[in-house]
């Protein structure tokens, strides 16, 4: 059997998975068994910010490996206490948990929202609301959470307590704030939603109106944190900081690794035995996560990001067949205007690039070091399939 044969007679088939066996890369390159050259606009879902296997990254993995690979949570380490001082000084965080992955770093952030407000008020205000087009993961309770109708089926019955507001609609959102409800988790771009951009007017009136209340705010950043939008935390591009942020993704340079930062008003809700995580904290994920912050939390990076980003969006304005751009920094969504970005999205693959696609839009999420001549030769292919 081949690979793909292989595949497909032992691992479930829950994903539609491209034609492709990716065998080595480097930086926003890969190839595959044939050794065909692709470029990467996709990074992995976002999670290889550093692209294909930076040296420095490989080599902190590698030695962490070779001296030691698992911690229980019982005992401490010096990786993952020095990877935890430097993601919190680099997000203004006072502490945080480590988990694996961006659901899990959501689940726990709903359970310290809704044990805050039990400490605090007693049973009965537990509800979080979440907005319509929002995807917040996969488990039960994320997927209760995610506010888009096509993930809210089969496995029933789907966790009580989320209320869905509208992206952007103040009216809507302050008429769903009663007593019940104990916090807010948003997304400041709505990665799997569409690449849809909060405006400022209307995070303004959520961080309000929240405060007034004594609502937690939950930032789900496991899309949009570390570098992606041009700042560490998109938070930061509406001048913002929520009560928990949520990471994962790009954060470990392409280990599993998720994290909820927690403020002052929340950090010691949590105590030993009411949440916990087998692998979170891993010695070789923290190593991992020790570059990607050193590298990412540099101004000079992030203003490459930036950069980068603006040079994107420019070769795309001129494209007559994109009808509109949407997302920030290194998300970028777009539409197009007679093509849709599956059939896009299949050609690219044939022709040496890799995008990603979000409900009808095609999704950019590049590594963050991709440089200007992989943008060029990869916004080079997609005119040639867009105009051809």
């Amino acid at each position: 059997m081949n690979t793909i044969e292989k595949f497909d007679r032992y691992v479930v088939h829950s994903y539609n998975r491209y034609p492709l066996v990716m065998d080595n890369g480097c930086g926003a390159e890969c190839h595959d068994e044939n050794q065909k050259k692709y470029i990467d606009f996709g990074s992995g879902i976002g999670v290889n910010s550093l692209g294909f296997c930076d040296a420095q990254w490989a080599d902190a993995v590698s030695e962490q490996a070779k001296k030691l690979q698992h911690c229980s949570n019982y005992y401490y380490t010096a990786v993952q206490a020095e990877f935890a001082e430097k993601l919190c000084n680099a997000a203004k965080y006072e502490k945080v948990f480590f988990c694996n992955s961006g659901a899990e770093a959501n689940e726990c952030a709903i359970k310290t929202a809704r044990k805050y407000s039990f400490d605090k008020y007693g049973k009965g205000r537990s509800n979080i609301i979440t907005l319509t087009s929002s995807f917040h993961g996969r488990t039960m309770a994320t997927v209760s959470a995610t506010g888009q109708e096509v993930f809210h089926n089969y496995f029933f019955p789907f966790l009580e307590g989320f209320i869905n507001a509208e992206p952007n609609n103040i009216d809507d959102f302050e008429s769903k704030l009663d007593d019940t409800i104990c916090a807010v988790m948003l997304e400041y771009v709505q990665g799997e939603g569409g690449v849809i951009n909060l405006e400022q007017d209307f995070v303004d009136a959520v961080y309000q109106l929240c405060h007034e209340r004594d609502i937690l705010v939950i930032a789900d950043e496991v899309q949009t944190g570390i570098g992606r939008t041009g700042k560490f935390l998109a938070g930061e591009n509406f001048d913002k900081k929520a009560d928990m942020t949520t990471i994962a993704k790009g954060i470990a340079g392409g280990l599993p690794m998720g994290a909820c930062l927690m403020s002052e008003s929340v950090m010691n809700t949590l105590v030993p035995g009411t949440h916990a995580s087998t692998f979170g904290g891993n010695p070789v994920a923290c190593a991992g996560g020790i570059v990607v912050v050193d590298k990412v939390s540099n101004e000079r990076f992030l203003a490459d990001v930036n950069e980068k980003a603006a040079y994107f969006r420019k070769r795309l304005e001129k494209c007559s067949k994109i009808e509109s751009i949407s997302g920030m920094g290194l998300m970028i969504g777009i539409t197009l205007k007679d093509m849709s970005a599956s059939d896009v999205a299949g050609k690219a693959l044939d022709k040496g690039l890799l995008v990603l696609t979000a409900k009808d839009k095609l999704r950019f999420l590049p590594p963050l070091v991709i440089d200007y001549k992989e943008i060029d030769d990869g916004i080079d292919i997609l005119i040639e399939i867009l105009e051809g």
